[in-house]
C-alpha cells in the first residue's frame, strides 16, 4: 500500500498550478464566449427561418463571430453578452417588421 505522509506541494518538483490555473482560466473563457456564440448564431438562424430579413441574419453571425474572436484574444466578456443582448433586440425588431 502507499504510504499515506504528508504531501508537500509547494516544496515537489513539477508543481505548476499557475499553469493549471492559467488552463482554466482560459477554458471557463472559452466555453462563456462559445456559448454566447452559439446563442447569437441560434438567434440569427432564428430570423432568418421566420422573416424575410435574411441580411439581418447574416450579419448578426458576422458580428458574432468577430465579437468571439476579439474575446477570446483579448480575455473579454462583456462583448460577448453584449452581442447576445444585440441579437436579441434584432429579433425583437424583425418580428413586429
Amino acid at each position: 500500500m502507499a504510504d499515506h505522509g504528508p504531501v508537500e506541494y509547494a516544496t515537489a518538483t513539477g508543481n505548476d498550478l499557475v499553469e493549471h490555473e492559467a488552463t482554466y482560466k482560459g477554458f471557463v473563457q472559452l466555453a462563456y464566449v462559445g456559448s454566447c456564440l452559439v446563442a447569437s448564431i441560434v438567434i440569427a438562424l432564428a430570423i432568418i427561418g421566420t422573416t424575410t430579413h435574411w441580411g439581418m441574419g447574416v450579419t448578426l453571425m458576422v458580428m458574432g463571430a468577430i465579437v468571439a474572436a476579439h474575446g477570446l484574444a483579448s480575455g473579454a466578456k462583456t462583448p460577448s453578452w453584449i452581442m447576445v443582448l444585440i441579437s436579441l433586440l434584432t429579433l425583437g425588431f424583425a418580428a413586429t417588421g
